[in-house]
């Protein structure tokens, strides 16, 4: 399966601080109990990845928020 492959699994996803110092991004679906830790630097980083892209899928299909105006969703 590569990134570009439509699927119909669905799963939930929770980020938060863990009681150790690290960020947590929790995936749970059917037959998937995945905790990933990351320490403060590495979320970072990944959260920067996750804007770039959300950034590149945007001007890609010509649409979502405008420019500094981030869509903001709530928080499990």
């Amino acid at each position: 399966m590569s990134i570009n492959t439509q699927s119909d699994i669905a799963a939930n996803l929770q980020i938060g601080p863990t009681d150790q110092g690290m960020v947590r991004i929790y995936v749970e679906g059917d037959g998937v109990d995945l905790p990933l830790d990351f320490d403060p630097d590495e979320a970072e980083e990944i959260a920067e990845e996750l804007l770039a892209a959300a950034e590149a899928a945007r001007s890609q299909s010509g649409g979502g928020a405008p420019q500094g105006k981030p869509t903001k969703k709530p928080r499990r």
